[in-house]
């Protein structure tokens, strides 16, 4: 199976979904991660110009942390739009070349403006690109995904439907939002919090519903049209 992770920014996937994503890896299925915008605006001290190499550089070595592609999509912190056409285009082209089987995203009622954007553009896009023509640069997309929400940065408002056991890929995750070093700052200073230890508490907490150590909640959008009863690959 083919599963692609979608996140606003570079070290979203990493904090909320990528223990499950490590066991993905393991049981064989092919995962690919892809942030859609180049956080740019991601620290006080490091201008756009010298920030956006760092951050690609830390997402690539996120990735290959579990040996999977990074995908960007190349635009800018606050600036992802969930109606302009062109944005529509960039993740119909992402969907039609990559022709996932299950995709993981932010959930609807996230906390900030561009990850609440990428949730509406996954939902929609996921559909319209498996229309004739969709796509300029790559055939229409065989089916409708499956889709799943991540857990979002505090657990406000999540009821998960499905919970993955990842006490054996904690460690894992712990060493792919580590590589993210400009965030650890960034989030330190913006929002005071240690983002490592804000993860591990939401996967503690996870586990504690879920009756194991650590684990991520997530939640399948159910409609018409979806692989509803696709299993998830864990």
């Amino acid at each position: 199976m083919k599963i692609l992770a979608i996140g606003a920014h570079p070290d979203d996937i990493e904090i909320s979904c990528a223990g499950t994503l490590a066991k993905m890896v393991q049981s064989g299925h092919e995962v690919v991660l892809c942030h859609v915008s180049d956080g740019d605006k991601g620290h006080y001290e490091i201008p756009a110009e010298k920030l956006i190499p760092i951050r690609q550089q830390e997402a690539q070595q996120a990735g290959a942390v579990i040996g999977c592609p990074v995908i960007s999509l190349g635009m800018r912190d606050g600036r992802i739009i969930a109606d302009h056409e062109g944005n529509r285009e960039l993740f119909i082209d992402l969907l039609c070349s990559v022709q996932p089987d299950l995709v993981i995203t932010h959930a609807p009622n996230d906390y900030m403006p561009d990850h609440v954007a990428v949730s509406r553009l996954v939902f929609d896009t996921t559909f319209l690109a498996t229309l004739p023509g969709a796509s300029q640069n790559h055939p229409f997309a065989a089916k409708v995904p499956s889709l799943f929400y991540m857990d979002n940065l505090s657990g406000i408002d999540f009821q998960p439907t499905l919970y993955v056991d990842i006490t054996d890929t904690f460690t894992t995750k712990a060493t792919m939002l580590e590589q993210h070093q400009s965030q650890l700052v960034w989030l330190k200073e913006h929002d005071n919090v240690d983002v490592l230890d804000l993860m591990k508490t939401l996967s503690k907490f996870r586990g504690i519903q879920a009756g194991c150590t650590y684990a991520e909640g997530f939640i399948q959008h159910m409609a018409w049209t979806r692989p509803n009863a696709v299993r998830f690959p864990v």
